[in-house]
């Protein structure tokens, strides 16, 4: 008799390993390099330069020791799913689809606020574009060089990176001729030089956009099944991409906001031209190298996301959370080709949905960045939970890396993240209506689908202590 391999028997689709420790921090820093060139400046609104400084040191906190943290579950288990995996891993299907959602929001609506950036950038220099139609193309191009393989979109990634680097140590340079602490610390604490209750309030609601500047740096773990050794690159690559993200964000956001009126950037999507503008003058060869070199930094976060959500799109279709027509990959790059075009629907969908969907007293841009934060941050708390629990469930677990001062450093990085989205809840009630809505729709969707998981081929990276 002939035997034919059930599906539960049949091999899961991979990925090619050709990811390297320099490639996977370029893709680390590349994912997030964005939210130094708009995005945080939102939270000044709200908080102020003194109250969104103290919000983002809160927030830089929570990422460093989250990051830390997160490097012992992505080289112990090196999955395309990343936090979906760890979570499926130590809470089962119900845990692996909680992180999935959280995880597929953040990704997915990331794009098109940095695609509408991408628009706003080359507005300033041909006013006659419409941003929309800037942000469409961006996601056509930057889909295509995805599919055609990672190889090329990595090193693609690491080449913007290190440009967008550059550029914004430029941009500290060229104004800080112009640079007064006056202008920094007038008006800083929520519109007023004293310190109030307004001013806390200001703080806990500017944390959105203070995660903004570090949002999306776990998604190279998503990478961890095209990483050559990811037991040895994860960790160079997560533990320097965090650190050159500190220090890159506090620098920018202090010097631009030390340079004229900070309230006059503080509610635009390029706020970093606006900014240089105020020292040298709007013919200055240096505004138009910024808008020009700056679109590298939109350039390199947009693009890698888009990698990232594929990946996540791709694993949690294999496992048989979605459609497994999204884990098909293409025959000729081996990439998921499926996954990025649903990502890229989705995401053209949101960029013109402000025509009917317009609340909050926000933009659709901080409206977008603030639900994005809010699939982070439901991430970050089950990744950390993940952790505490397959440490104890697991204690035999390969662990490569193991997360340094445990377990303090996931306890406060669990703490801040349960603190920070308690803040999201409180100050954005109808985007937290919103985010649950469509967790609940998801919710029906995965318990209609069980036969699914059951048919799905088996990874041995899914199966755990359970």
């Amino acid at each position: 008799m002939t035997m034919v391999a059930s599906p539960t028997t049949a091999a899961a689709p991979g990925l090619k390993k050709v990811l390297g420790p320099f490639q996977l921090w370029g893709i680390c820093v590349g994912l997030v390099i964005s939210g130094e060139y708009f995005g945080w400046s939102y939270g000044w609104n709200s908080a102020g330069t003194l109250g969104f400084l103290v919000a983002t040191l809160l927030v830089a906190t929570m990422y460093t020791t989250f990051i830390f943290s997160f490097t012992e579950l992505s080289t112990a288990i090196p999955h395309a799913g990343g936090p979906f995996a760890y979570a499926r891993r130590a809470f089962g299907p119900t845990g692996g689809f909680i992180a999935g959602f959280a995880t597929l929001v953040e990704f997915v609506f990331a794009p098109p606020a940095i695609s509408l950036a991408i628009g706003a950038y080359l507005n300033v220099q041909f006013p006659a574009l419409d941003p929309k139609l800037i942000a469409v193309a961006a996601y056509v191009v930057f889909i295509a060089l995805n599919w055609v393989g990672i190889g090329i979109a990595a090193a693609f990634e690491l080449v913007v990176t290190l440009l967008a680097i550059f550029e914004l140590l430029v941009f500290m340079g060229v104004v800080s001729p112009g640079w007064l602490l006056a202008n920094y610390v007038a008006n800083g604490w929520a519109g007023s030089d004293v310190f109030s209750g307004a001013a806390v309030a200001g703080i806990f609601a500017s944390i959105p956009f203070a995660i903004w500047f570090f949002l999306a740096i776990e998604g190279a773990a998503m990478a961890a099944e095209e990483a050559r050794d990811p037991q040895r690159t994860i960790p160079k690559a997560y533990i320097a991409g965090i650190l050159t993200l500190v220090v890159l964000a506090f620098g920018v956001m202090i010097m631009a906001g030390g340079v004229g009126d900070w309230r006059k950037i503080a509610n635009i999507n390029d706020p970093l031209p606006q900014a240089m503008k105020v020292v040298v003058g709007e013919s200055s060869g240096w505004l138009h190298m910024m808008v020009w070199i700056g679109l590298f930094g939109l350039i390199a976060s947009f693009h890698g996301i888009i990698m990232g959500y594929s990946r996540q799109i791709f694993a949690l279709a294999r496992a048989g959370y979605l459609p497994r027509s999204f884990a098909v990959l293409s025959p000729r790059f081996q990439t998921p080709h499926r996954a990025l075009l649903a990502g890229g629907v989705v995401g053209i969908a949101a960029i013109f949905s402000d025509q009917w969907i317009q609340f909050g007293g926000q933009s659709l841009t901080a409206n977008i960045v603030t639900m994005s934060v809010f699939g982070a941050i439901v991430m970050y708390i089950t990744s950390m939970a993940s952790l505490f629990k397959l440490r104890a469930t697991e204690p035999m677990l390969a662990r490569p890396y193991r997360a340094p001062f445990y377990p303090l450093f996931p306890a406060i990085a669990l703490v801040l993240g349960v603190v920070c989205l308690g803040a999201m809840v409180w100050f954005n009630p109808l985007l937290t209506v919103v985010f649950l809505g469509l967790m609940a729709i998801a919710y029906a969707y995965f318990r209609l689908t069980s036969r699914s998981r059951d048919e799905a081929p088996q990874d041995k990276l899914l199966q755990g202590a359970l």
